[in-house]
């Protein structure tokens, strides 16, 4: 027996619904989808079951077509979501102007799966790439798909499968036509902050989403290299068990540094395995990457602009990789011997603490200069305080610290670094004593910091108005005739005779 059955969604108008009764169970069947997915692993799984928990109706793919029967078969049975076993049907079970979503891996497989699509979508149609793409892939994209009347949303997803599940951060960006087709089902998805604000917003033209991811998940390369730097000097310096630095990194979550990073360190620290030991102590020290701190990293330089703490903790990542090297370096080269630490336990671990906060803040402040000169380079309109926004819930870096970088930029849109917002300034001033205290004890004691120690000198040479590189430029102009400017006539570039028997010659002055 066939009943119709309306069904009312938040945000668009009631839909009807076919219901029958098979095998004592009811089954859904949706005239038509509100949204496709292709690609069936954990991410891609758990947003559909998330786009489904509200209220949409989701239409799933998988190139290997068994995944969407053992799906539909389990976690969404009973859900409105419908299985496609092609492209073609994919496409015909969407409603119009179609929006499909693919999560798959970067790259070729991206372009792979829009060559797949095209022949099936009509002009005005929107394809999303919610996987780690480059951007600079995404700006082609979207160029492409514009140039023959489609739609394009490259867009940043973070949270990982429990944020996928019950509420990511979501960074769109792309042809500005197309976020009213998914703002809804996006910031209905996404993760709220605490005064119930969705963490999405529309980023920006072309390739802005997937920037911003990038430079989110830089940001989270350089936050989980300095709590490493942090346990290690714990561990190492302090001598402290497992139990103890676990225990030490739960109460600083109550403090400033309240974060999902800091959150589960606490938990990593703590878990025992099988034999009550430890479990991090048991794993390999070499750590992988999957890219895009390098990303962010390469931009960087190629923008000009010294992220120094996250080129710090790629470099980081490469040094731990050559493991059996650093074995065979360990039995032959010398750190400080006779050396221990004598200090106040106690009082060191604020040190730690404090060293930790600022850190960030300059982290953070790295991050959003490149933001700021990429949306330059690339005529972005970026809004910052609403990127700290996505960023306070769903996201691997979420954190109360956000809170304030958003306030930073409510109060001045034109915020030129954060470290010159009041609340900022003040906040690394209190912390400095603690964090040299810790840079310090660190070289004495041979513990490598790498990222803790590059970003001290960043804020050092951030805040000096005379930089030795005057000496730099000299020597340039003294072997290769590059020139240089003098304080008191900027724009005028000179060339100097340094040995008395050069040349009027100047080289030509540029910038790489």
């Amino acid at each position: 027996m066939w009943s119709i059955i309306a069904v009312k969604k938040r945000h668009h108008s009631a839909r009807c619904f076919l219901a029958g009764w098979f095998s004592a169970s009811h089954l859904l069947f949706c005239l038509s989808g509100d949204i496709g997915l292709i690609g069936l692993a954990v991410m891609g799984q758990n947003l559909i079951l998330n786009m489904a928990d509200h209220g949409y109706n989701v239409v799933a793919y998988n190139r290997t077509t068994s995944k969407v029967d053992e799906f539909l078969d389990n976690e969404a049975k009973g859900k409105p979501i419908q299985g496609a076993h092609s492209i073609q049907e994919l496409c015909a079970k969407l409603q119009k102007p179609r929006k499909v979503m693919m999560l798959v891996k970067a790259g070729k497989p991206v372009d792979d799966f829009i060559e797949q699509l095209l022949p099936h979508l009509e002009q005005g149609d929107l394809i999303i790439d919610g996987g780690n793409s480059h951007y600079a892939d995404t700006n082609r994209r979207c160029q492409y798909l514009q140039e023959k009347g489609f739609l394009f949303v490259g867009t940043g997803v973070s949270g990982g499968e429990e944020g996928a599940r019950y509420g990511p951060s979501l960074m769109p960006g792309g042809t500005p036509a197309a976020w009213p087709l998914i703002k809804n089902i996006f910031q209905d998805v996404a993760a709220k902050t605490e005064e119930g604000e969705p963490c999405c917003d529309w980023v920006g033209e072309g390739g802005s989403g997937h920037y911003v991811k990038m430079v989110h998940n830089g940001i989270e390369y350089g936050d989980m290299q300095i709590l490493a730097e942090a346990y290690d000097i714990m561990k190492n310096v302090l001598k402290m068990n497992y139990d103890e630095m676990a225990q030490t990194f739960q109460n600083w979550n109550k403090t400033e540094l309240d974060s999902f990073l800091v959150e589960i360190t606490a938990k990593v620290l703590a878990f025992k395995d099988e034999d009550g030991k430890p479990l991090v102590e048991k794993i390999r020290d070499a750590a992988g990457q999957k890219g895009t701190g390098k990303w962010t990293a390469i931009s960087a330089l190629d923008l000009g602009i010294p992220v120094t703490l996250v080129s710090e903790a790629v470099f980081a990542r490469c040094l731990s990789a050559v493991k059996d090297e650093r074995v065979q370096a360990s039995k032959i080269l010398k750190g400080p011997e006779g050396v221990q630490f004598s200090g106040d336990k106690n009082a060191f671990l604020e040190d730690i603490r404090q060293a930790l906060y600022a850190a960030k803040i300059v982290s953070y402040a790295q991050g959003f200069m490149e933001l700021r000169a990429a949306g330059k380079e690339f005529h972005w309109n970026l809004n910052f305080g609403g990127i700290a926004l996505m960023w306070r819930g769903g996201c691997i870096i979420r954190s109360a610290f956000l809170r304030d970088i958003n306030n930073a930029f409510k109060s001045n849109p034109n915020l030129l670094n954060l470290l010159l917002d009041p609340f900022f300034t003040k906040a690394i001033h209190r912390a400095l004593p603690h964090y040299r205290r810790v840079a310090s004890q660190a070289q004495l004691l041979g513990v490598p910091v790498p990222a803790l120690t590059s970003a001290l000198s960043f804020y050092d040479g951030y805040r000096s108005a005379r930089l030795p590189a005057n000496l730099i430029q000299a020597q340039r102009d003294f072997f290769g005739a590059h020139t240089f400017e003098l304080e008191d006539k900027p724009g005028t570039w000179i060339h100097a005779n340094w040995t008395g028997h050069g040349g009027r010659v100047a080289s030509s002055t540029y910038n790489a």
